[in-house]
This record gives C-alpha cells, sequence and structure tokens, in this order.
C-alpha cells in the first residue's frame, strides 16, 4: 500500500474511532489496511467505544423519498463523490427513479428493466450517465410502504424536498387524528437522528448480537477484568447496546427523562421503519 493511501485510510479511521494517529495506523498496520477489522480491532482493545458511526462509509450519493397515498418508498442511489451528487444530470436521474422505484414498489429488479423518459430502460441510461459523468454509479437498495397504516418520512441534510443524504420513514398503527400526525413526525426525525436497528430485541438479528458479545467479552479480557466477572458484566453491557439501538427503548430525542415507548399512547404501534444514510456500510 502506498503512503498516501496508507495515511488517507489512518485519516478515515480517525474520523471513524477519534482515536488517535498512532494507535490507528498500528492497528490498521495489523489488520493489512482493513478499515473495518481495524475498528474491531480497537474496540476489543478497549480505546474505541461502541458506536453508531462504525460503519464504514465509502460511497457517495443521494437517498430519495416518493410518496403518494399513503404509500411511500425510500431509494437509495450511490457515486464516488460528493461532487456528482450535486451533478444536476446525476439529481434528475434520481428523481426520476425513485418515481420508477414507488411504481414498482421498491422492486430493483423491476427498476432496472424499466423504461425511463428517454424510451430507454433504466439499466441502459444508468451505463450512459456512468459513460457520461466517469464514475461508478449504482442503484443500491429499496423499500416501499403499502398504505396500511399511516406513514410518515423525514429527509435529514435535504438538497430539495425529499431528497438528501439521511431519510427516515416510520409506518404507524393507531386512531386518525392530529397527534398521530405529530407523532409520526417527530418518530421519523428520532430515527433519522438516533439510528435504531430494530423496534424491538427480538428484530436484531442474532448475529449481531453474537458479534457484539464476542467484542465486549474481549475488550473486558483485555481491560484485565476477572474471568468470573466478565459474563456478569457483558451481560449488563450487551442488555445497553440492546436498548440503545431497539426504537423503543431509545432515549427520545425531544424529551431525553424518557424513552421512545413512553410517548406512544396504547392504541398507537410501530409496524416499521427504515433509515438509510448514504453510503453507510458499503463496503
Amino acid at each position: 500500500m502506498s503512503k498516501e493511501k496508507n495515511l488517507e485510510n489512518v485519516k478515515k479511521l480517525r474520523e471513524i474511532t477519534g482515536v488517535g494517529f498512532k494507535d490507528c495506523k498500528l492497528a490498521l498496520d495489523e489488520n493489512k489496511g482493513d478499515i473495518e477489522k481495524s475498528v474491531e480491532y480497537l474496540r476489543k482493545k478497549g480505546i474505541a467505544k461502541a458506536s453508531k458511526k462504525m460503519s464504514r462509509t465509502a460511497a457517495d450519493g443521494l437517498v430519495l423519498i416518493y410518496e403518494k397515498n399513503n404509500m411511500t418508498s425510500a431509494l437509495e442511489i450511490n457515486s464516488e463523490t460528493d461532487f456528482v451528487a450535486k451533478n444536476k444530470d446525476f439529481i434528475n436521474f434520481c428523481k426520476e427513479i425513485s418515481e420508477i422505484n414507488f411504481n414498482n414498489q421498491g422492486n430493483l429488479e423491476k427498476i432496472k428493466s424499466s423504461l425511463m423518459q428517454n424510451k430507454k430502460t433504466v439499466e441502459e441510461s444508468l451505463v450512459n450517465l456512468i459513460s457520461k459523468i466517469g464514475e461508478k454509479i449504482t442503484i443500491r437498495r429499496s423499500k416501499f410502504f403499502d398504505n396500511k397504516g399511516e406513514n410518515f418520512s423525514y429527509v435529514h441534510n435535504a438538497l430539495e424536498k425529499n431528497v438528501g443524504k439521511v431519510l427516515s420513514v416510520v409506518k404507524l398503527q393507531g386512531k386518525q387524528g392530529a397527534n398521530l400526525k405529530d407523532i409520526g413526525t417527530k418518530l421519523a426525525m428520532h430515527v433519522a437522528a438516533s439510528a435504531p436497528i430494530a423496534i424491538e430485541k427480538d428484530g436484531i438479528k442474532q448475529n449481531i448480537i453474537d458479534k457484539e458479545l464476542e467484542i465486549i467479552k474481549e475488550e473486558l479480557k483485555n481491560s484485565g477484568k476477572k474471568e468470573n466477572m466478565i459474563d456478569k458484566i457483558s451481560k449488563g453491557k450487551l442488555n445497553k447496546f440492546i436498548s440503545d439501538n431497539t426504537l423503543l427503548n431509545q432515549i427520545w430525542i425531544m424529551d431525553t427523562k424518557k424513552k421512545v415507548k413512553d410517548v406512544l399512547s396504547s392504541d398507537t404501534k410501530i409496524i416499521d421503519f427504515v433509515r438509510f444514510k448514504v453510503g453507510e456500510g458499503v463496503e
């Protein structure tokens, strides 16, 4: 790896973990320049704290919302740089794909074969745009919310209406009225800010829990904790991880004395949600 690339990776690792230059360089050396493995290495050493920001972001682009008749679609399209993400041709392409995404209920395979206004398929138009702009562009992920319930959306860092860098959609079931609209709008903002990974514990994939427990135990072991104490402390730390990452158990951003579940009325239920942040988790 070149000296310039190595310094760039050290900078990225520092931004992700908040750890000093020397420790980041050592972590990268130990893990052959792999940033994800280096983050895990630093956490196990107890140097880097657990953070939802510790997901590698190696792509730029836009996220988009499309809404109609209480149905909502969410979409992420990636480019390599923010410069392209602000390009007029790229933005117009993304907006047209967002509508196509809605019409195909989030089915990415159907989207690729759909015709655009230029009478070419999305796939053909994508190749032409890549050739014109000179960067890799990918239609990465999508989600569709039907009208069985009430959908509420939010776009953070919006370039224009329903186009930005972070989006969230929350589907609620409850009584009609201004109160449901108010709590739904605020919940969408909360999801964008707090990045939950599930509504409740049973929604977190087991491999995520197992990985977190492994990291917690390694960290405790490296900090010198006795074997008979590790299991007990690990349980508490894992419960906190679950609480911090499940929507109903998160601290409510509008009132830090409450949890999300405390602000929901007895007849209001969160059915589903999604949060897309541009490039998050891209390898």
